[in-house]
């Protein structure tokens, strides 16, 4: 049976990588006719202090978790929205809001769902043609809809972005420490640290190939997790909606038994809205 999903989800993979692609055609056809330059759109996406509002849908699934062989599927519904604070500054403002599905995780037959902790960031990023960086808030916020789903605590700590970009290149990294400050003084304290470091390439058509590592270090727990996630993606439109897609495996590299999987997937639905 295991072996039945595992082949049905490489096809559905496969299928997905299939679909971007010929988008991605008929994205390069539609940006000829009209003169806009997907690519510099790909590159904006590929930024995440960009001045451009988002929103993407991420799709996560990951099995084999743990003692019980659990699944986890997790939707981040996260948007980007900026704010234009002076001519060479603005604030861009980051939200994670997590709906999770978890099956056998805490016990064997056990199911989970609803809201996870939502995470908010706000990143001051002063305009640069060159080195891009931005510094601000983080914020954990207990939303969760159960106690196996969120910490009930709530946290702030710093956030940092630097990356450099160039036309069809984009490489850097995006981090944040949280502590806990408030909440359920019967539940574990939070002390976490979370980097993404990323690189990715555009082409003219507006696909993108791009690799990212994700580290989480708990320092209250003494976990430290990694994966290693390449991916492909494409801008294209539904109507006059401009959509990016992006497709990834989920490979993890280093974490604790109980809590690292044996493999996922991630597909990315992000609805664009360019602006003038």
């Amino acid at each position: 049976m295991k072996n039945i999903q595992f082949s049905k989800h490489i096809r559905l993979l496969i299928s997905a990588v299939c679909l971007i692609l010929n988008l991605n055609f008929y994205a390069q056809e539609q940006a000829e006719k009209s003169g806009a330059s997907a690519q510099e759109l790909a590159d904006k996406l590929a930024n995440p202090v960009a001045s451009l509002i988002s929103v993407p849908f991420q799709n996560n699934i990951n099995y084999g978790i743990g003692p019980y062989n659990g699944s986890k599927y997790v939707i981040n519904f996260q948007p980007v929205i900026p704010f234009k604070l002076t001519e060479n500054l603005n604030l861009i403002s980051r939200y994670i809001i997590p709906i999770v599905d978890q099956r056998d995780i805490t016990g064997d037959n056990t199911n989970e769902f609803g809201l996870s902790d939502a995470t908010i960031t706000a990143f001051f990023a002063p305009k640069s043609d060159k080195l891009i960086y931005g510094i601000g808030p983080a914020f954990l916020v207990p939303v969760a809809t159960d106690k196996f789903l969120g910490t009930e605590k709530f946290g702030i700590g710093p956030s940092a972005l630097v990356m450099h970009q160039g036309k069809g290149l984009t490489i850097g990294f995006i981090a944040n420490q949280i502590w806990s400050v408030a909440g359920n003084e019967d539940r574990a304290d939070v002390n976490q640290f979370y980097t993404q470091i990323f690189l990715s390439h555009s082409y003219k058509s507006g696909a993108s190939l791009g690799v990212n590592a994700e580290i989480t270090q708990n320092w209250e727990g003494r976990t430290t997790m990694i994966s290693l996630n390449p991916s492909i993606g494409g801008i294209t439109k539904l109507g006059d909606q401009v959509v990016q897609l992006a497709v990834s495996p989920l490979i993890p590299i280093v974490g604790p038994h109980d809590l690292r999987p044996d493999w996922g997937l991630r597909a990315i639905v992000a609805f664009v809205f360019p602006g003038k």
